[in-house]
């Protein structure tokens, strides 16, 4: 059985963006780009309409290459259980206010079971101290927090199968 991903939208930005400036950035890009064309197979890659929001806004041009990139990948529903989570999360200070939808990017990935969240977001999602409470709080509603990572950090030797 694969391994489930949810792909946050800051990687299809990654994946999907113009040459980026900065060193930091191109590799970032670069990195984006070898773990999709080399590693996505290895797994199921969800979103969910939240994902496909983000991605639709801002530049059209911009907007087209990532809805290009994920036309075809599930979704996982939100539903009014998913939202609590989610508006729990910020109440509780585990997610800023201010990045309520990183709040629901969590909690979607989290009710629905998924292994990893995918994303370049390492201010509010893969940022370590703010994981610790969020696996804490999750943990209060009997829910797993899925490991955060990068794409760097999915890059590798496992073939991303669950052995058993």
């Amino acid at each position: 059985m694969k391994r489930k991903v949810y792909i946050e939208t800051s990687l299809i930005s990654y994946l999907t963006a113009r040459p980026a400036r900065t060193i930091i950035g191109a590799a970032q890009q670069q990195i984006t780009q070898d773990w999709w064309e080399k590693e996505r197979g290895n797994y199921d890659l969800l979103i969910s309409e939240l994902v496909i929001r983000e991605c639709a806004a801002g530049d059209p041009e911009a907007a087209r290459r990532r809805l290009d990139a994920i036309h075809n990948l599930p979704l996982l529903d939100i539903d009014d259980h998913v939202r609590t989570i989610a508006t729990d999360l910020v109440v509780e200070g585990c997610v800023p206010q201010n990045v309520a939808e990183d709040a629901m990017h969590i909690a979607i990935a989290a009710v629905h079971g998924v292994d990893f969240i995918l994303t370049w977001n390492f201010k509010h999602i893969a940022n370590p101290m703010l994981q610790e409470r969020i696996a804490q709080f999750l943990e209060t509603r009997n829910y797993l927090i899925p490991f955060i990572c990068s794409p760097q950090e999915l890059l590798g030797e496992d073939d991303g199968t669950i052995d058993g």
